[in-house]
């Protein structure tokens, strides 16, 4: 994938960059492998909103993607590389010997024409899905499963792998891309590769507008609201937060405050922590 510029016929083009889609082989989607999506704009089941500055976008279809590659021995021409909406990573659209078609995550080097295959006769090859005590250490994988059975939850976004460090007793230790090191069941699958589209994070939205396409409304920093609508707010002039930390519009800690359960039972495979620690 590359990077294209524009020419700045307005002061928004001027920095504004996208992708040149020159990995794209096929505009439409598979009607087979699409539904559509209902908009909830941050909203729950009862009307409120959970999630803030969601709302509007452009509409879009989902793309049913094939998470868990159980349809074993089976070789899959690669017939399109496509586009998806709902994700930063593009999407092959494979078709198995038997006719049926699937869409996987493209991996980095999958071209059309190429063979995949799933299950443990599979070769070690990019976009080919086996189990991690079929894979060889040093391979760098993504869509890891974290229980067996349950598909690739792991390592899905554009331009991330894992590594596979090690494989000891009944668990595979993986490096992730946060840095973490966590052992995880030989019997998951991964997929060989790393995840294509990477030059997505170099994209410069170039204006408001183009965010708000994506369904992101505008978000308002605390600091410049009024007392009675933020912690943060009210003062002369700049204004700090006045408080010990910085706070969320309801008062409690945000920015740092650590979320995750202290006995969690997922711990004891947690090798060395995202920050360093064991």
């Amino acid at each position: 994938m590359g990077i294209k510029t524009y020419k700045p016929y307005t002061p928004s083009r001027r920095n504004m960059t996208g992708s040149d889609f020159s990995e794209i082989t096929k505009d439409r989607p598979e009607k087979s492998l699409i539904v559509s999506l209902k908009k909830n704009s941050g909203r729950n089941n009862q009307g409120k909103i959970t999630v803030r500055h969601r709302g509007g976008g452009n509409r879009r279809k989902y793309r049913i993607v094939d998470f868990k590659r159980y349809k074993d021995d089976i070789p899959a021409k690669v017939t399109a590389i496509e586009y998806d909406p709902n994700r930063t990573a593009n999407i092959a659209l494979i078709c198995y010997a038997d006719g049926q078609k699937s869409y996987i995550l493209a991996p980095e080097g999958l071209t059309v024409g190429m063979t995949v295959m799933n299950g443990p006769k599979a070769e070690v090859r990019v976009g080919n899905c086996l189990p991690l005590n079929l894979i060889p250490v040093g391979t760098m994988v993504h869509n890891v499963e974290l229980y067996p059975q349950h598909g690739g939850q792991m390592v899905r976004s554009a331009g991330n792998s894992a590594q596979l460090m090690a494989k000891e007793g009944k668990y595979a230790t993986l490096r992730l891309p946060s840095g973490e090191m966590r052992m995880v069941s030989l019997d998951c699958r991964a997929t060989i590769g790393v995840v294509g589209n990477g030059d997505h994070n170099l994209i410069n939205y170039g204006k408001a507008g183009r965010i708000r396409h994506m369904g992101i409304r505008p978000t308002v920093r605390g600091s410049v609201m009024n007392p009675n609508d933020h912690p943060h707010g009210g003062g002369e002039g700049k204004a700090p937060v006045g408080r010990p930390g910085p706070s969320t519009p309801w008062g409690k800690p945000a920015l740092g405050l650590k979320t995750r359960k202290h006995k969690k039972a997922s711990d004891k495979l947690i090798v060395r922590r995202r920050n360093g620690k064991a």
